[in-house]
């Protein structure tokens, strides 16, 4: 008998809100041209566009549009900690942060973790065709040392990186422990997704 072990899971599901998708595009360029505190601290870290990480903390707070968008991640978030079996003692899990990330062509995000986080994931605000995929790290990749590469037909449950292709709408949910990068925007617009980590 050979059984699975260890299973990683991996959340995808779209949104479920047209309308509140296309005013978040408009939130985010409003972002992209007015937080001069984010395109400063953008251009001085090499990120090839805008991101609000390091400069806005508040974003639901400040935009109804980012506060309707949280009450459907929780929804969301909270479908995928069921599925992984989180014993939560009766609370939820509770956003922590969240941050706009509007890529331009030729922009790219290497391979990271979100520390001192238990969900992470993207929402897919628009994603213009040869945007690229969202790139899945298999953990055990740091202790496989000798293992034999994976046939080419092996299937995704083998592969040492999956490849996750977002439309627009999309939302990815992880565990924060899963490293994870951005490839590069092969697209001729601008990738916008927004970012967020929940404890």
């Amino acid at each position: 008998m050979i059984r699975s072990l260890f299973a990683t899971r991996f959340y995808e599901d779209l949104l479920g809100d047209e309308a509140l998708l296309e005013e978040l595009e408009e939130a985010c360029h409003d972002l992209a041209q007015q937080d001069r505190a984010g395109v400063a601290w953008s251009k001085a870290h090499g990120y090839r566009g805008y991101t609000s990480y390091a400069s806005l903390n508040d974003l639901p707070a400040r935009d109804p549009r980012f506060a309707d968008l949280v009450k459907l991640l929780n929804r969301h978030v909270a479908r995928f900690a069921e599925a992984c079996a989180f014993d939560l003692g009766g609370r939820k899990l509770k956003l922590d942060s969240l941050w706009v990330n509007v890529l331009k062509p030729g922009g790219t995000h290497s391979g990271h973790i979100h520390p001192h986080s238990a969900v992470s994931g993207t929402i897919y605000v628009a994603v213009p065709p040869g945007a690229g995929a969202l790139k899945l790290e298999d953990p055990r990749l740091p202790m496989m040392m000798a293992a034999p590469t994976r046939r080419a037909d092996a299937g995704e449950e083998h592969a040492t990186f999956v490849y996750a292709d977002p439309q627009p709408g999309t939302v990815f949910l992880w565990e924060s422990w899963l490293r994870h990068e951005v490839v590069a925007n092969a697209a001729k617009g601008e990738r916008i997704s927004i970012s967020f980590n929940y404890r």
